[in-house]
């Protein structure tokens, strides 16, 4: 059998073990609460809230949308036509058109002229967050935390460039099968790298002084079996005034992490609530699941532009002949770019779902409906969020279930409970 033979095979065998762990592992069967539940929880939230919380959400939806239809077009326009092959041409034409220079520097260029292009949105949708008083970031602060995650991105971005053209180079009729294996090791190692290596370099942590809070989170993960090595406190608050909480590592580095906005802004019952919905994350092994799809993702993905970019007619449009080649890097950025589009609301879904398990999982943890129905109007009011978005936008975007969502199963539970 030829290498494209086996290249179908192996696609097809990828995405059977994809919908198989999709199937099995994310939670389906756990629909929303009844409509007529979330409409009662929205009368129930003040009107001013609400106005203010789609207010703000509308201001920032022009600029949102408009930045993905921007960024499509540019990886289109560069993908699709010879320009961005010439891009890659002119990055490693200073060094002899060296391979590793075009695969590089090229494959950097490429998604640098597509971040500089979409970069008048990423400043005004930090202009629509000052003008709301939802971030305590100033410009200066702003640029450097872009250009902190540029250069993180290009370091990821070149490693992951030099080993896929080396590749290449070394097994030119199997390299897609090289390369998704690369691929899936590139997501799983990430998944325990970036909370270690890569939190730090935007945020300051401290321990969480001593006192009953403490005390109540550590206790409450040992009860839940999910250990954690240290409570953390997140100076968020120099950047935003939006509050959250989270659990970051695996294993051994496991270590609960609460927004210094949230301390100062929520009851302790309240953040008790919210660390339980997350250590629900990491009971359900939610982590994990998501670096396992992620994995079959990312290497049904590189077999899957292996046979798409084999096709001549995209060949001819894109300049190049061959999508091996480092001049064809824009080319395959312009497919992910249109698959992450279309594959988008089935994200979000399963998103949806799991976000919707850790919600129930709160509940039964803490045993406190009240409380988590008090952060989920907190959440709402001071992260300025739509209660009840528009149903084009939940369906296509949404990762989390709306507000109203998440207090109409607060209700349901609190009914069910006797409480």
């Amino acid at each position: 059998m030829s290498p494209r033979g086996w290249a179908v095979l192996t696609l097809a065998g990828l995405v059977v073990a994809l919908a198989v762990t999709a199937a099995l592992l994310i939670p389906w069967s756990r629909p929303p609460a009844p409509r007529a539940d979330q409409l009662a929880a929205l009368r129930d939230l003040p009107a001013e809230q609400v106005a203010r919380g789609r207010e703000f959400r509308s201001a920032l939806r022009p600029g949102g949308w408009a930045a993905l239809a921007v960024g499509l077009l540019v990886a289109l326009a560069l993908g699709l036509t010879p320009l961005g092959s010439r891009l890659v041409e002119l990055a490693g034409r200073p060094f002899g058109d060296h391979w590793a220079a075009q695969a590089v520097l090229g494959g950097l260029a490429v998604v640098l002229v597509a971040d500089l292009v979409t970069l008048p949105f990423a400043a005004w949708r930090h202009a629509v967050l000052t003008r709301y008083g939802l971030s305590t970031n100033g410009w200066s602060g702003w640029a450097v935390d872009l250009l902190k995650s540029y250069a993180v991105s290009a370091v990821i971005g070149a490693v992951a460039l030099l080993g896929l053209y080396t590749v290449i180079r070394l097994a030119p009729r199997w390299w897609w099968a090289f390369g998704a294996a690369g691929a899936a090791g590139l997501v799983v190692l990430l998944s325990f790298v970036l909370p270690v290596l890569v939190e730090p370099v935007f945020n300051r942590f401290t321990p969480m002084e001593p006192g009953p809070l403490r005390t109540e989170l550590t206790a409450m993960a040992a009860r839940d079996g999910v250990p954690v090595r240290d409570v953390l406190v997140a100076d968020a608050s120099r950047r935003t005034r939006a509050v959250n909480a989270y659990v970051s590592g695996l294993g051994p580095t496991r270590r609960i992490v609460v927004y210094d906005t949230l301390l100062r802004e929520a009851s302790p019952a309240e953040v008790t609530a919210v660390v339980a919905h997350e250590l629900g994350h990491a009971k359900d092994r939610d982590v994990v699941v998501g670096t396992l799809t992620g994995a079959l993702g990312a290497a049904a993905a590189v077999v899957a532009l292996y046979l798409i970019g084999s096709w001549g007619s995209l060949l001819r449009l894109a300049g190049v002949d061959s999508v091996a080649q480092p001049r064809a890097f824009p080319l395959l950025v312009a497919l992910v770019t249109v698959t992450g589009l279309v594959s988008a609301p089935v994200q979000a879904l399963m998103s949806r779902r799991v976000e919707a398990r850790a919600d129930a999982h709160a509940l039964a943890l803490t045993g406190d409906p009240a409380a988590f129905e008090a952060m989920q109007r907190r959440l709402a009011g001071i992260n300025l969020a739509d209660p009840d978005p528009p149903r084009w936008e939940y369906l296509y975007s949404a990762t989390h279930p709306s507000t109203v969502e998440r207090i109409a199963a607060a209700r349901a539970y609190a009914r069910e409970a006797g409480r």
